[in-house]
C-alpha cells in the first residue's frame, strides 16, 4: 500500500474512531447567544437535545466535540431564550372568542354595531355572541344600553361581553331568555336599571344569568377553538400557558388532544373553585402529565376595576356611592380556602380592589399556616393598600399583567384618586417583597403577544410611546426580571422549575429563537419582534 493510501485510511480510521466517541443527539443547535437564565443568569453558545429534552449546554467547540446528530442548527448568532410562559392567560376563551364577533379596538358604540350586523350577514346565527369592546376607548365612556341592539335584532338573543369578561350588554331577547327583569336581583352582581327599565349591562354575577341560556358549542367548534388558540401562541414563542380557569370538561379535553398529539402546548390548568370541582379534584389529588399540569383551583374575589367592580375599601373617586364587590362572602371564601389548604393544590385568586386583596392575603395567611412551600398565588393584585405589601413575604405570589397598567393608566386614577394610585400596578414593590413575581398578558383581555407584556413591564408605556417617561417609573421591572417572571419565576410559581423555565440539562427543550437580543435592543423595537423558529421538547412547532 503506498504513502498517501495508508495516510487516507489512517484518517478515515481515526475520524471514525472520532465518531464512535460522540455521542449521538436528535438536535443539537450552534452558535448562538443562549441565555441560559440559570441561577446564576449565565449565557452559553450551543445547546443539545435528545428525548425532548436538553442533555448539555456549552460553547459551540465543545458540543461539537461531543455529540453530532442529522438535525444540527447553526443559529448564525441569533439569541436563544426559553419558551416563555404566559402566567395567567384564557386560553380556551381566547379560541373560543376566535369563534365569535371580535369587538377589540373599536372607536365608538355605532362601530360595535356595524361588526355585530356584519357578522351576522355572514354567520346567520341563532344566538350572537361578541366579546372586546371597552367604552373607555370611546368618545363617550358610558356604558351603552340595548336600545339600538333591539332594533336591529328584535328576535335573535345577542350577548356582547366587556373586554374584561366583567360585565356584558345583552339585547331585549337576552333578557327574557334569562327571566331579567327590573325587580331581578342577584348578590355579588349588578343588574343596570335606568328610567325604570333594565339597560342591558350585567355585570359580575348578573352575567351567569344570561350564560345559563347561551347554547353549548359543538365539540369541533371547541378543538378548532383550541387549535387556533395554540397557531397564534406559537406565533408568539408561548410554549406554556397558565391557563386561569377551566371547567373539567374543558380539561379532559386538552389531556385528551395532547394525549393523541393533536395539541402540543403545555397547560397549567387552575381549575374553576366551584364546590363541585374542589370535590373532585382534591379527592383526585394532583393529575400530572408531559403537557398538562392540574394543581390549582381559580377563584374569583372580585370583578374588575374598568366596569368599577373591583372591591374598594373606600368608594370609586369618579362614582362616590360604588364601592364594587366582593363575588362571594368571606365565609364562603374561608371555607373554600381551608379545603384547598387542606389538599395539596393550589389556590389563585382573581383580586382586583385594595379590599379584596386585604381580604384574600388575610385569608391565605391564616389558612397556610404551618404549611410551607404552598406558593399561592395573588392574580392581578392590582389596586394595594402599603401596609398589605408585606404579605408578599410570606411565600404568596403576585401573578401580574404588565399590561394592564398601559391599558388602564389613562383612566385608572379616575377611578382610585391621586393617593390610591400610588400603590396600583406596583409591580417592583411586590418583587421587592416576595422575591420573584410570574407574568402574563390576561388575554383576550390583552393581547397575546409576550412581547408587550417586556415592553409594558420595563418602559411601562404603550405603543404610541406615552407617556414620554413612562407610567410611574418607580415600578418599572429591569430586563433581566422581566425575562425571569415570563420563563424561571413563572415556572417556579407553577412548582415546575426542575422542569422548565430555563434552559439546563435535564429540562425539557423548550424554546425560542429571536434575530434580535431582547437584553439589549432599543426597548422601543421590543414590541414588534417575533421569533423566527420555536420549539417544544424540542419539537420544532414554528
Amino acid at each position: 500500500m503506498n504513502t498517501s493510501r495508508l495516510a487516507f485510511f489512517f484518517l478515515l480510521s481515526s475520524l471514525f474512531a472520532f465518531a464512535q466517541k460522540k455521542k449521538k443527539a436528535d438536535l443539537i443547535v450552534t452558535n448562538a447567544k443562549v441565555y441560559t437564565v440559570n441561577n446564576t443568569f449565565e449565557i452559553a453558545e450551543a445547546l443539545v437535545v435528545d428525548e425532548g429534552k436538553i442533555v448539555a449546554v456549552g460553547t459551540t467547540k465543545e458540543i461539537e466535540q461531543q455529540f453530532y446528530s442529522n438535525t444540527k442548527i447553526s443559529a448564525e448568532n441569533q439569541f436563544v431564550y426559553p419558551g416563555f410562559y404566559d402566567a395567567h392567560a384564557h386560553f380556551y376563551g381566547y379560541g373560543m372568542m376566535l369563534q365569535k364577533v371580535n369587538l377589540k379596538a373599536t372607536k365608538s358604540f355605532d362601530e360595535v354595531l356595524e361588526k355585530v350586523v356584519a357578522f351576522q350577514e355572514q354567520k346567520q346565527l341563532n344566538f350572537i355572541e361578541g366579546r372586546g369592546w371597552d367604552q373607555n376607548d370611546w368618545e363617550n365612556t358610558d356604558f351603552p344600553s340595548r336600545e339600538k341592539l333591539d332594533e336591529l335584532f328584535p328576535d335573535i338573543p345577542v350577548v356582547l361581553t366587556r373586554i374584561d369578561g366583567h360585565a356584558m350588554l345583552v339585547n331585549g331577547k337576552a333578557l327574557e331568555l334569562a327571566g331579567i327583569t327590573t325587580i331581578s336581583t342577584i348578590e355579588g352582581g349588578q343588574i343596570e336599571v335606568k328610567n325604570g327599565k333594565v339597560t342591558g349591562i350585567l355585570v359580575d354575577n348578573a352575567m351567569e344569568l344570561v350564560k345559563a341560556t347561551i347554547p353549548n358549542p359543538s365539540q369541533s367548534i371547541k378543538i378548532q377553538a383550541l387549535k387556533e388558540a395554540q397557531a397564534e401562541m406559537f406565533k408568539h414563542g408561548i410554549t406554556t400557558i397558565n391557563e386561569a380557569g377551566l371547567e373539567r370538561e374543558t380539561i379532559e379535553l386538552i389531556d385528551n388532544l395532547q394525549q393523541k398529539g393533536e395539541l402540543d402546548i403545555n397547560i397549567y390548568a387552575m381549575v374553576m373553585a366551584s364546590k363541585v370541582n374542589i370535590d373532585y379534584y382534591t379527592q383526585l389529588g394532583i393529575y400530572k402529565t408531559d403537557k398538562l399540569n392540574v394543581r390549582s383551583f381559580k377563584f374569583m374575589g372580585d370583578g374588575a376595576l374598568g366596569s368599577r367592580g373591583g372591591c374598594l375599601h373606600q368608594p370609586y373617586s369618579d362614582k362616590p356611592k360604588q364601592f364594587g364587590a366582593l363575588l362571594s362572602p368571606i365565609r364562603e371564601i374561608t371555607r373554600m380556602a381551608e379545603q384547598i389548604a387542606a389538599s395539596e393544590y393550589q389556590m389563585n385568586t382573581h383580586a382586583i380592589g385594595d379590599s379584596t386583596n386585604t381580604v384574600l392575603l388575610k385569608i391565605y395567611k391564616d389558612v397556610l399556616e404551618g404549611k410551607p412551600n404552598r406558593r399561592w398565588k395573588i392574580e392581578h393584585a392590582q389596586i394595594m393598600r402599603e401596609q398589605d405589601f408585606d404579605y408578599f413575604t410570606l411565600g404568596i405570589i403576585p401573578s401580574i399583567q404588565p399590561t394592564h397598567a398601559t391599558s388602564d393608566m389613562y383612566w385608572a386614577t379616575d377611578r382610585v384618586g391621586e393617593e390610591r394610585i400610588k400603590n396600583a400596578y406596583a409591580y417592583k414593590k411586590m418583587l421587592d417583597k416576595a422575591g420573584l413575581i410570574a407574568l402574563g398578558t390576561d388575554f383576550p383581555i390583552e393581547e397575546v403577544n409576550p412581547m408587550y407584556t417586556f415592553y409594558a413591564a420595563v418602559a411601562r408605556k404603550d405603543l404610541h410611546n406615552y407617556p414620554e417617561n413612562g407610567f410611574q417609573m418607580e415600578n418599572a421591572l429591569t430586563r433581566e426580571e422581566t425575562l425571569k417572571g415570563m420563563t424561571i419565576w413563572a415556572a417556579y410559581s407553577d412548582f415546575e422549575e426542575n422542569e422548565k423555565g430555563s434552559l439546563e440539562v435535564g429540562k425539557w427543550a423548550d424554546f425560542t429563537i429571536f434575530s434580535e437580543d431582547l437584553m439589549t435592543i432599543d426597548i422601543e423595537k421590543v414590541p414588534y419582534v417575533l421569533p423566527t423558529e420555536v420549539y417544544i421538547k424540542g419539537k420544532k412547532v414554528k
